[in-house]
């Protein structure tokens, strides 16, 4: 991956050192979802009850969350009152051990706002010590087609610049900024277009170094 400007250390995939910004997404059409097989030893699991312990422990491992309190806070928010649904929204990614090292949610605005036949795509993860294994274009695409046969017609997510390798995946699969968000975070934008030169963001021009650092170490 061709990076359009040299910072002074090599980022990793979540890094507070990168400037914050909101990105939000969207994908107008799922009828054309590409097909990513999972690796050898790695198979699909639904949610089952009991489940929001392996949640929380692969979001904190992979830096979604800072802590247990806050997982039981962010599940109690978004599926703690909604826990019938989940068997058949969110995903699991299982080694071979049955050990659940990745997740993703087809899901909906939990506000209700969104126009009829709109999609979430929540809280993808994947666990630290699993992730360069190829699992998470499997589990998106797994993921997308569990929200195209819940009847979903587009699909929305939101990420920030700090997970700029997922949302570089995001634009990979045919995602692409909001409007409204491609003019409110264009300096999100900007950053990621200096940090991956992803074809779909050639309109927005690239950050400059200093503009991309958070200023924290």
């Amino acid at each position: 991956m061709q990076r359009m400007v040299q910072l002074p250390f090599e980022p990793d995939n979540h890094d507070s050192r990168i400037r914050y910004c909101e990105l939000h997404l969207q994908r107008d059409r799922l009828d054309d979802l590409p097909v990513y097989p999972l690796p050898e030893g790695y198979r699909f699991a639904m949610y089952r009850p009991g489940d929001r312990e392996n949640w929380i422990a692969i979001e904190r491992s992979a830096k979604e969350l800072v802590s247990k309190e806050q997982g039981l806070d962010v599940w109690d928010s978004y599926f703690g009152w909604n826990e019938a649904e989940l068997p058949e929204r969110m995903v699991f990614v299982e080694n071979d051990r049955g050990e659940k090292v990745a997740t993703a949610t087809a899901y909906f605005d939990i506000h209700r706002q969104d126009a009829p036949g709109t999609g979430w795509l929540h809280w993808v993860a994947v666990r630290r010590e699993d992730q360069g294994r190829g699992l998470a274009r499997p589990l998106i695409a797994h993921t997308l087609r569990l929200l195209r046969n819940l009847g979903y017609e587009r699909v929305m997510l939101h990420t920030q610049t700090t997970t700029w390798l997922a949302c570089k995946l995001y634009l990979d699969f045919g995602f692409a900024p909001t409007p409204e968000n491609a003019l409110r975070s264009r300096d999100g934008w900007r950053i990621m277009r200096a940090l991956t030169d992803h074809p779909s963001l050639q309109a927005f021009e690239p950050a400059s170094a200093d503009e991309i650092l958070s200023g924290k170490e």
